[in-house]
């Protein structure tokens, strides 16, 4: 497959992949669309371009736009969410990928920016606080890019897990689509990690449980479109690719779909890891 995405979705639909391979289970609700997807064997994850494991993809109204169905999205997002978390209830490291000075890449920075940070809060002082139960131990960074910092983004990561040894991870990063449609209207999460980079073919280092030693889950929302992959889908194979530049693609209102889908992804992960606490608790703690 030479197309440019990071959506499994996108690459089961166009590879038509069936069989013993992969496992696809759908769900559906007024609010949004949910597919599930297994990939089960090594030559089916290399016909897809993906490793092994489960990918779910969750289909929504568009991000650029406040909708009065929001609470049931973010519910939908972080009930997701909790079928890929390690059941044990220890330290979690969120980490935001990407580069905060280029709106369609700083997905990943906003949401690390809006966790709720509480590795640091001992038990004496949430009791004094007033919870009741005690919250889980968080951790939230951001990773920055190869060229502000001189670090790979896995390479930062693991100097960080092997410090305060999380039971997982939890990365966020900007994708890439072969679809405009699906600019801030999709959700992609995995228990495979991420490689940033690799749907506009700037593939850095795998951040994976392989590398890091400890379960990784990968969150995203596609922000851009590769403009040959996009030229392809819409007037099919051009005989003269050269002819499209090469340039990526993002929506006019980036800002406001970084803003809103940033804000949805971190109140997920924040109900996920805080089971303790409700949307308006969240809200008012952040």
């Amino acid at each position: 497959m030479n197309f440019r995405t990071d959506l499994t979705l996108e690459r089961a639909e166009l590879a038509s992949e069936k069989g013993k391979g992969i496992k696809k289970e759908f769900k559906h609700n007024d609010f949004s669309n949910t597919t599930i997807i297994d990939i089960l064997n090594e030559e089916t994850a290399e016909k897809l371009g993906k490793a092994v494991g489960r990918y779910i993809t969750i289909e929504i109204p568009e991000l650029t736009f406040l909708s009065s169905d929001l609470p049931k999205i973010v519910e939908t997002v972080k009930e997701s969410l909790d079928l890929l978390l390690p059941q044990k209830n220890g330290l979690v490291l969120v980490a935001g990928v990407g580069n905060s000075d280029i709106t369609a890449d700083a997905l990943g920075p906003f949401v690390a920016s809006k966790i709720l940070s509480t590795r640091h809060l001992s038990e004496e002082l949430q009791k004094s606080i007033g919870f009741k139960e005690m919250l889980r131990p968080v951790s939230a960074i951001s990773t920055g890019v190869l060229g502000q910092t001189g670090l790979e983004s896995s390479e930062y990561i693991k100097c960080i897990v092997n410090e305060i040894n999380p039971c997982c991870v939890i990365t966020i990063d900007a994708l890439a689509s072969r679809s405009v449609k699906r600019l801030g209207t999709t959700i992609q999460m995995s228990d495979t990690g991420i490689a940033p980079g690799s749907g506009i073919n700037n593939k850095r280092k795998r951040i994976d449980e392989e590398f890091l030693g400890v379960p990784v889950i990968a969150i995203g929302v596609p922000t851009v479109v590769d403009a040959l992959t996009l030229a392809e889908s819409i007037y099919g194979k051009s005989d003269e690719p050269e002819m499209v530049v090469d340039m990526i693609v993002t929506p006019k209102d980036i800002d406001m779909l970084i803003k809103n889908s940033s804000s949805l992804l971190a109140t997920a992960i924040n109900l996920s890891l805080q089971k303790s606490l409700n949307q308006d608790e969240l809200s008012a703690l952040l």
